[in-house]
């Protein structure tokens, strides 16, 4: 437990890292729409656009933009001659934060065994970006925005194993992590009240990926100093922490990944060929940046694994809507068919349902499932749920599959 603290504490101490340039917004769903967490811990939310409605009102997106993308160039000299090489160059403030599709940053540590970490891009629409990162000892999810001359951190979520796309939510949080003009001296203050500034500019950093001209910024926080170096076209390239002690933790990029999806290890459960039993798989499942985690999902209970098992979804079904809850329960909704196609005895259609319930409840790490049909609770000519009754993950019995 303490050895996960510590490693929550560094990962919150490090800056957040970039993605890419931005171009996958289209128009097209390309983030999973959650709207969890709208202070109501009793209703259904989905917030997933599935272009059209598939039961009870869920906090779908309206359309609306959640920002306006700026970044652009302010046209004033500095004076300062880095400066005007870096606005000869043409990079503006976006291209310190880049958002990449399918890249892994690699980041070697030293003076701490949390300060190495990986960073994937999970999805990014507009101008928000939801990152994720890895340190050995806990997973960090945060949302950052490009919006009004300024790189911000909106959003974060520790200790999250689980994929879901934050994108649409609230600003719960304004840590500003740059900002325009981009010259030295450029100044503001953190939400905790500490000073932040450029300190330098076109600074030459050498680390194992290569060699950069970045921008330096400057955490002073009570005698504590941290710095952090962003590259245009890159992000992050290094993270210095020095305390007031003399004791300094560094987090150096090492490698950036190309065309590397997101591989999370997934258990998932399914009956057995003889209605008898429960096995379960554990499996590498894929997510590039900007799947939807229900799709996936589906997908990937519709491919059955070598052995003596029964299916839990037929091709029909689909996922309307999956997310976790503030009320500490996993909501999902299918489409009709996952009773219509069941066609099953009352033991294969509770092993279907176990399956169900034992893989979401897991991937999420919940012990509560509210299982739905076309949005309203689950009912068939076996099994009738009353509304709010839900599912409870039972693994007792389960074996693995041989």
């Amino acid at each position: 437990m303490r050895k996960k603290l510590l490693a929550l504490v560094l990962i919150l101490i490090l800056t957040t890292v970039p993605g890419c340039t931005q171009n996958g917004s289209d128009g097209e769903e390309t983030g999973e729409e959650t709207g969890e967490e709208t202070g109501e811990e009793t209703g259904e939310e989905t917030g997933e656009e599935t272009g059209e409605e598939t039961g009870e009102e869920t906090g779908e997106e309206t359309g609306e933009e959640t920002g306006e993308e700026t970044g652009e160039e302010t046209g004033e000299e500095t004076g300062e001659e880095t400066e005007e090489e870096t606005e000869e160059e043409g990079y503006v403030l976006a291209d310190y934060y880049p958002f990449l599709d399918n890249t892994v940053y690699t980041y070697q540590g030293d003076g701490n065994e949390y300060a190495s970490f990986i960073m994937n891009i999970d999805a990014y629409k507009e101008n928000r970006i939801q990152t994720r990162t890895n340190n050995g000892g806990t997973e960090m999810v945060r949302v950052i925005e490009v919006k009004n001359g300024k790189i911000t951190r909106i959003f974060s979520r520790p200790e999250c194993y689980y994929r879901e796309n934050f994108l649409t939510k609230a600003a719960e949080e304004a840590d500003v992590l740059l900002m325009e003009p981009l010259e030295k001296g450029t100044e503001w203050t953190t939400p905790d009240g500490y000073r932040r500034y450029i300190s330098a500019v076109d600074v030459e950093v050498e680390t194992p990926a290569g060699t950069f001209r970045a921008v330096e910024v400057t955490t002073e926080s009570s005698g504590d100093i941290n710095k952090d170096y962003y590259a245009p076209e890159v992000g992050l390239v290094k993270t210095i922490w020095e305390s007031k002690e003399g004791y300094t933790v560094s987090s150096t990029l090492s490698s950036m990944t190309r065309n590397q999806p997101l591989v999370q290890h997934i258990r998932f459960f399914y009956p057995d060929n003889n209605v008898e039993k429960l096995y379960f798989v554990d499996r590498n499942i894929s997510f590039d940046t900007n799947d939807i985690t229900r799709i996936v999902l589906q997908e990937a209970f519709k491919e059955l694994p070598s052995g003596k098992v029964a299916r839990v979804l037929s091709d029909n079904v689909k996922i309307n809507w999956l997310y976790l809850n503030k009320d500490g329960m996993v909501y999902v909704d299918f489409s009709e068919e996952l009773v219509r196609d069941m066609n099953a005895g009352a033991g294969y259609e509770s092993l279907i349902l176990a399956s169900i319930t034992n893989t979401l409840g897991n991937y999420y790490g919940v012990e509560r499932v509210y299982l739905t049909v076309a949005g309203k609770p689950y009912a068939s000519g076996h099994i009738e749920m009353g509304r709010w009754d839900y599912f409870k993950v039972n693994t007792d019995n389960a074996l693995p599959l041989q």
